[in-house]
This record gives C-alpha cells, structure tokens and sequence, in this order.
C-alpha cells in the first residue's frame, strides 16, 4: 500500500501594487475606502484588509529593487484592473467627481453601461485603472 502526499492548493491572498509615491497612492485609495494605518505614507509597504480576508498592499518601487534590483516599472497599465462598488449609481458620479476635483485624472466619465450598472473609470497617481460601479435600478447582474 502506497501512500500519496498532496499538497494543499494555494490560496488567493493578497493584491499588491508597486508605487513611485506611497503618500500619493496612501491618499487616492484612503479616498475610496480602504483603512491604511497611521504612518503609511513614510513606509515602504503597508497593507489594508478588505472583505473575505483578502489584502490590498501597496510597496514602493525602492523595496521591489531591495530584492530585485533589475526591477522597473511596466511601460504599459491596463493589463489588470481594480474595481471598487459604490452604494448607488449617484454614488459612483459623486465619487468620480470628488476623485476628478482632487486632482486624479478621469479616464471615463460616469456612463450607464449596457451591462445594468453606472460605471466609470479614474487612475491612480501610477496611472492604474480604477473602476467605479454600482448596479443601476432594476437591472439583473451576476453580483459583479
């Protein structure tokens, strides 16, 4: 009789970004939610729970060369997106107006999107998309 050892599955855990200014991006993303604690903007990498456990982080390019010193960043965005829900569609234009108003860059005006739900799109101070949504009265989604 033989016996197999398995290895567990990895578990999806964290997201993280690499930032050329960890007060800027500290700032953007307190402004859509996310608890920082006190001190992030002078770290090197910080972190904020999100729901279900999961971990948003934020690491400034001198810690991503600390260990990997060829490192640069990517000359392209748009590869992965981050998506934030609002509490309602007049959620997503008024936090879109007060991103805009605090000098981030609006990439897509807020629009009623054919998919049911009031969308939008700013970038963060690395130039990262960052959606905003909210489903729209009466349409039916798949909860995303």
């Amino acid at each position: 009789m033989t016996t197999s050892t398995s290895t567990p599955t990895p578990r999806f855990d964290l997201i993280g970004l690499v930032v050329s200014d960890m007060a800027a991006s500290v700032a953007f993303y307190r402004r859509l939610g996310l608890a920082f604690p006190e001190g992030a903007e002078q770290a090197p990498h910080v972190e904020a729970a999100l729901p279900g456990g999961l971990r948003f982080a934020l690491d400034t390019e001198a810690t991503v060369r600390s260990f990997a010193p060829d490192w640069r960043p990517p000359v392209s965005a748009g590869r992965a997106g981050l998506a934030f829900l609002c509490a309602d569609p007049a959620a997503v234009d008024s936090t879109y107006e007060e991103l805009v108003d605090a000098g981030y860059d609006g990439a897509l005006k807020p629009f009623d999107a054919f998919w049911g739900q009031r969308y939008a799109t700013v970038l963060d101070p690395d130039g990262q998309s960052v959606d905003l949504f909210a489903p729209l009265p009466g349409a039916v989604t798949d909860g995303g």
